[in-house]
């Protein structure tokens, strides 16, 4: 088997050092052939890098390293000057953003053999550029992650809107070089620069959620179950398992993101990471998540993510200076396009497990002012409690939830933190949760599925416990689960805001429950 190409994002030196592949070339070749400018959003980590290094080297002319791949017969190898500008990798943070640009500009100037005599990044741009496409051939530019050097200051306005300006200054010859260019391709993690820097484009495409490109990065389930096949069988055996079972749940870990609505693909760092360290870890998490994005959803008390609704303008309505919870979850990763409804309805949701507990570690910390890092201990006690049917132990460690929230932000709006802290806690343990379930006669605060019992649970604040289970009982909050295999308890629970803890509880049978009434 092909070595894994993990972490490298050099298509010459996979190719060149016999990596393993995955052959996006003819995904490729419809995009060279379909037209000229492009703009396309994707998450951290989800193979942007390498489709720009593979077409830099489509367009150099390097046949010889896409000897086996669909492309190799398809295309006239002719040679372009390419200027490929990788945001990533310019050290803006060390020389500021004008200097990195200036010596990134030189060095492709000098590789070949060409000095820039303007001043400033914008004539040097031009410049360069004019003088590439005056050796014969059109330019082919490559922008990657345009947006990174504003990302990195979106907590720090001020600064994200000198950088913002920076590089509007330096884009806008681009329109003017038209004459210049054989093919541009920019990509970045989020789209509410793209306006305001590419405003003057008229004729730059976003493919971003074009269907016949919702695959040009990502894994496919095909393409896992090809290039992966020998893996997986290995995989499947040491973990004594049938290859399909084994399948099913790296599907269920790594698949789920989709840009249409309909075709869905795997994060490829993810999967890469899995078949080599063999094992389901939550590699997105080791990625690291926005300070930026957690405080804003903790501000706005946004944690029911698990469905959520909007139109195409969703996709387009944020600016620096106005973040859209919703725009930005979905660009960066954490929410994905479960369906697309009539009249252009779409509904988002958590693509797969590893990003679903990934946001809910982070928003737990968050809402608990406590260490994300201690936060996974407590997700795995309440569900081993829960399994145990150990009430008792349940029960201290909801307490232990609103032991690190500091007093004076709880009971400023004490019902709120309340309840989200508690839907956010057990939604993490992975285990099937219903929150805030609709009823006929109302709505139960939460409903949990552990191993053999269904808990329907109702919270209250300075009440009393016998208060939540007559209004279990009174409403019928669990009747629609009796019938089924496992038994189904009541449980009332009222928390004490002066305390910041729970005051009292009682638990029993739900049949026993309503035979009370």
């Amino acid at each position: 088997m092909k070595g894994l190409p993990l972490g490298i994002q050099d298509f010459r030196k996979l190719r060149e050092e016999n990596l393993l592949y995955i052959d996006k070339t003819e995904d490729i070749y419809r995009l060279i052939r379909s037209g000229y400018y492009y703009f396309l959003s994707r998450p951290r980590r989800f193979g942007k890098s390498l489709l720009l290094s593979t077409l830099k080297e489509i367009f150099l002319g390097s046949r010889e390293l896409f000897e086996g791949l669909w492309i190799e017969d398809k295309i006239e190898w002719a040679k372009h000057p390419v200027v490929h500008i990788p945001f990533n990798a310019i050290g803006y943070k060390d020389l500021g953003l004008e200097r990195a640009i200036e010596r990134e500009l030189d060095a492709i100037a000098g590789s070949y053999e060409l000095r820039l005599e303007s001043e400033g990044i914008s004539g040097k741009f031009r410049e360069l550029l004019e003088k590439l496409a005056s050796k014969g051939k059109k330019v082919v530019l490559l922008i990657d992650e345009y947006d990174k050097p504003i990302v990195d200051y979106i907590d720090d306005i001020e600064t994200a809107d000198q950088q913002r300006d920076i590089l509007k200054n330096f884009y806008s010859i681009i329109k003017s070089a038209d004459s210049y260019l054989r093919f541009f391709l920019v990509t970045g993690v989020s789209k509410f620069s793209k306006v305001s820097l590419f405003s003057d484009l008229n004729n730059l495409e976003d493919i971003t959620l074009i269907r016949k490109y919702a695959t040009l990065t990502g894994y496919t389930q095909e393409e896992l179950e090809h290039y992966f096949a020998g893996r997986i069988a290995l995989l499947a055996e040491m973990e004594n398992t049938s290859p399909a079972e084994l399948k099913k749940k790296i599907a269920e870990w790594y698949d789920g993101y989709s840009w249409d609505g309909k075709r869905r693909v795997y994060n490829p760092f993810s999967v890469l990471s899995f078949f080599s360290g063999e094992q389901f870890l939550n590699f997105w998490w080791q990625t690291g998540t926005p300070s930026f994005l957690i405080k804003l959803l903790r501000k706005g008390m946004h944690y029911h993510l698990e469905e959520v609704e909007g139109g195409q303008d969703l996709f387009e309505s944020y600016t620096l200076d106005n973040l859209e919870y919703r725009s930005l979850l979905f660009q960066t990763g954490y929410l994905t396009i479960h369906s697309v409804e009539p009249y252009g309805l779409y509904s988002l949701g958590y693509p797969n497990k590893e990003v679903r507990d990934s946001m809910y570690r982070h928003l737990l910390g968050a809402f608990r002012h406590a260490p994300t890092a201690d936060t996974q201990p407590l997700i795995v006690k309440i569900k081993k409690a829960l399994d145990a049917r150990d009430l008792d132990r349940f029960i201290q460690l909801v307490d232990i939830l609103f032991e690190t929230l500091p007093y004076q932000i709880f009971i400023e709006d004490r019902e709120a933190f309340f309840h989200a802290i508690l839907h956010i806690a057990l939604n993490a343990t992975g285990m099937f949760v219903e929150t805030e379930v609709s009823t006929s006669k109302g709505r139960v605060d939460a409903v949990i599925h552990s191993d053999d019992a269904i808990y329907v649970m109702e919270f209250k604040l300075d009440e009393s416990a016998d208060e939540a289970l007559r209004q279990i009982r009174r409403q019928r909050y669990g009747s629609k689960y009796l019938g089924r295999e496992k038994e189904v308890l009541a449980l009332g629970i009222n928390f004490s805001s002066k305390q910041k803890a729970v005051a009292e509880w009682k638990a029993m049978p739900y049949k026993e429950l309503l035979a009370e009434g």
